[in-house]
Order: structure tokens, then C-alpha cells, then sequence
């Protein structure tokens, strides 16, 4: 099973306000965000995080003089000691709860891939990896975290006494998150032993974790395997329904008509006028048990998959989806929010989009339990965990 560890964490300093200094994850934000985040504050963390090819060839060296700049101004300070940050957060979800989260941060083992104790998920969509291991080259270190899903039973007991408050802010949607710090010898064992014992699930940053792999490769090929770089920043959560709050990622598909593609998702779907397309779609879908083909006038066609045409085929709409279409050579790309695959659609940046159902924890628990992938894109984690709240250093 992994190691999980504390580590001595790089914070901002207590003076400076955390909702200025903390950003969205790097790879939801546009080049508007990340100028307004800079507006914001001019040590906003995506200073560091978030380097642009605009920025020049030096962009990744750049960064890292800034963090080391920052850490020498007394803006960002190294804790005294090991330690593991309670991570929560409150909100209101798509129904209307207001919900709280708790997990923990702390450094996870990188394990090579298909040796078990760190598991992926879902299919990974191909990627470009050498922006954040060039950044992770030059700062020598993980700037966010991998979201983790523990086997562990009962987690959430050892995290929810109140630790060390470190930070809190409130983001752009109105979550409400805050970090402590957990230095106490017991419970630092405790939560190292629980998390440890067995299997974590990635639920979200594939791609950050492979990366980390591939640094951890390079610090060994340089004669060290006890290095830092064997641990990566990570947040790990219970993979219990309380715990986690899921959407959709919808599909847009690209370089064919609406009308195409109707028909041949038509031949195992059945269909009906669903009028038009709203935000509240999002429940109705689920309600239904029916996915939506969004047309460009922003109506859209109720689709209810048949049973009989998706036999042996998992229980998931992007395995229908992609077992309906497994003939036909259509682009897809992915998009979280019904209204923004309908402004996508009628502003011609895609041809047509379906809504999907959100993929329930039963399905999750069974990739873990049967380690069978589920296809691309199948989950979106809500709310976004903050950057900049915790650094981790690989020095």
C-alpha cells in the first residue's frame, strides 16, 4: 500500500489575504483569469504556477526566481516542522444542500504505473506533459495537488477535530474553503497509518501524477531514491458519498451535423422533443434516465438508451456513448456545465452537444474494487480544491 506522509509545507504568509493570493487549478483558467487574478494581487500564486508561452522561453525559470524571491521577501514561509492540512470545504450543491467536505493533504508514495496502491480511475485523454514537468524542473516543486479517493473506512472520523487554523477564503463560486495544520505526533501517525493501509483512488489530476512519476524517474536517474520527489502533494478524501460531490462532464462533438449524428445514435437510443435546453437539465436528466443531444437553436432530443442495444456494455452514458459511435470517426471534446455546452453549440464553437448523467459513487467503488477504467472524462470533482493554500517543496 502507498506511504502517506506529512512534509514541511509552504505557505503564504499569514499577512497576506488568501482569497487574493489563491487561484483556481492551472487548467481551468483562461488567459483573461490569469490576468485578472494578477490584478487581483501581484503575488497571486498562478505568478508561479500558471507560466504563459507569452512570457517567454524563460518563462519556467522566471517562475521559480519569483518563488524563491517571494520565499526570501517573507511572502511565502517553510512550517517548522513535518505536518499534515486538514483541507475543507463548504457549499451548496446542484440540489441545494449545503454540504461539507474534509480531507487531507499530505505526500503521497509515486508508484509505478500498474503496481497497485495508487489506482487511476478512468482512460486518460492524450496530453502534452512537458509544461508542468518543466515547471516542476525549475521550482523543485508540486505547486497543486492530486485528488485522492482512500479505501480507508472511517477517514473522515480522524479529520474532523479541528486542527491549527492556517488559512481560509472564499472563491469565485461562493465555496467557503479552510486548511489547519496537524502537527500532533498521534494524530499525524493515525492519519499517515489509515491513509496508508489502503488503496487510494485517483480521482482527479492523472496527468499531475504521471508527471510526478516521470520527475521522481529523473531524480533517480541522478543517483537518489530517498529523494522528496518519491512523495507528491496530495489531497485524500473517503471515497464515500458524503464526501464527495459529482457533475457531468457533457460531450461536444465536432465536424458533424446534429442531424448525423441523431440518426446514428438513433439506431440505440430512443427519442423524443425535449424543447429547450435549460440548467436544470442537469437534474432532469438524471430524473429521466435519459442523456440530451443539444442542437445549435438550443433545443434538444431526449435520448434513452435501449437496453437491449448496449448489452455487456457498463452501466456508464460515456460507454454508451462511445460504444453507439465506435463506427463513426467524430471528434469529441468535453464540457462541464449545461449552459455552457448550449452557448457553445448555437455560437458554432461546436456542432452539437449531449448532456450525460453524472457518474454515481456505486460506479467509482467498482473501479476501484474491479480495476476496470471507465471511459475519458466519466468524472467531474466539485468543488475545485484552491492552489496556493499548500506548496510542497522537493528540495
Amino acid at each position: 500500500m502507498p506511504r502517506f506522509e506529512p512534509f514541511a509545507a509552504l505557505r503564504f504568509a499569514a499577512s497576506l489575504p488568501l482569497d487574493q493570493v489563491a487561484a483556481p487549478p492551472y487548467d481551468v483558467l483562461s488567459d483573461r483569469d490569469i490576468d485578472q487574478l494578477l490584478a487581483q494581487h501581484p503575488r497571486n500564486i498562478v505568478a508561479i504556477d500558471v507560466p504563459r508561452e507569452a512570457d517567454g522561453p524563460n518563462r519556467y525559470a522566471d517562475a521559480a526566481n519569483r518563488m524563491h524571491a517571494w520565499i526570501s521577501d517573507g511572502s511565502l514561509v517553510v512550517d517548522a516542522q513535518p505536518s499534515f492540512t486538514l483541507y475543507r470545504m463548504t457549499f451548496t450543491d446542484e440540489t441545494g444542500v449545503t454540504r461539507q467536505t474534509v480531507g487531507v493533504l499530505g505526500g503521497l508514495e509515486v508508484v509505478d504505473e500498474g503496481a497497485g496502491g495508487v489506482l487511476p480511475h478512468e482512460r486518460t485523454t492524450p496530453k502534452a506533459k512537458s509544461d508542468r514537468l518543466d515547471l516542476t524542473r525549475a521550482t523543485n516543486a508540486n505547486l497543486s495537488p492530486v485528488w485522492g479517493l482512500s479505501l480507508t473506512a472511517g477517514l473522515p472520523d480522524l479529520l474532523r477535530e479541528p486542527a491549527e487554523p492556517v488559512g481560509r477564503c472564499v472563491d469565485e463560486n461562493g465555496v467557503l474553503h479552510e486548511v489547519e495544520r496537524v502537527t500532533d505526533p498521534a494524530r499525524v501517525a493515525a492519519i499517515s497509518q489509515a491513509v496508508a493501509s489502503n488503496p487510494v483512488l485517483i480521482a482527479d489530476g492523472h496527468h499531475r501524477y504521471a508527471i510526478s512519476r516521470t520527475f521522481r524517474d529523473e531524480v533517480r536517474t541522478g543517483g537518489r531514491s530517498d529523494s522528496a520527489a518519491e512523495l507528491t502533494l496530495t489531497y485524500v478524501a473517503e471515497l464515500v458519498e458524503e464526501q464527495l460531490s459529482i457533475d457531468a462532464i457533457h460531450r461536444l462533438y465536432l465536424g458533424v451535423t446534429p442531424e448525423r449524428l441523431l440518426e446514428v445514435l438513433s439506431a440505440s437510443f430512443d427519442t423524443a422533443e425535449a424543447g429547450p435546453v435549460t440548467p436544470a437539465f442537469a437534474a432532469e436528466v438524471v430524473q429521466r434516465g435519459a442523456l440530451c443531444l443539444v442542437h445549435p437553436d438550443g433545443t434538444g432530443v431526449w435520448l434513452t438508451p435501449r437496453t437491449a442495444a448496449f448489452d455487456g456494455v457498463r452501466a456508464l452514458d460515456g460507454a454508451y456513448l462511445e460504444h453507439a459511435l465506435r463506427e463513426h470517426d467524430i471528434d469529441v471534446t468535453y464540457q462541464h456545465g449545461v449552459q455552457h455546452v448550449v452557448d457553445m453549440v448555437a455560437e458554432g464553437r461546436a456542432a452539437v452537444g449531449v448532456l450525460i448523467r453524472p457518474t454515481g459513487i456505486v460506479e467509482i467503488r467498482r473501479t476501484a474494487d474491479e480495476r476496470v477504467l471507465m471511459p475519458p472524462k466519466s468524472t467531474f470533482f466539485t468543488p475545485k480544491l484552491r492552489t496556493g493554500p499548500v506548496l510542497r517543496p522537493l528540495d
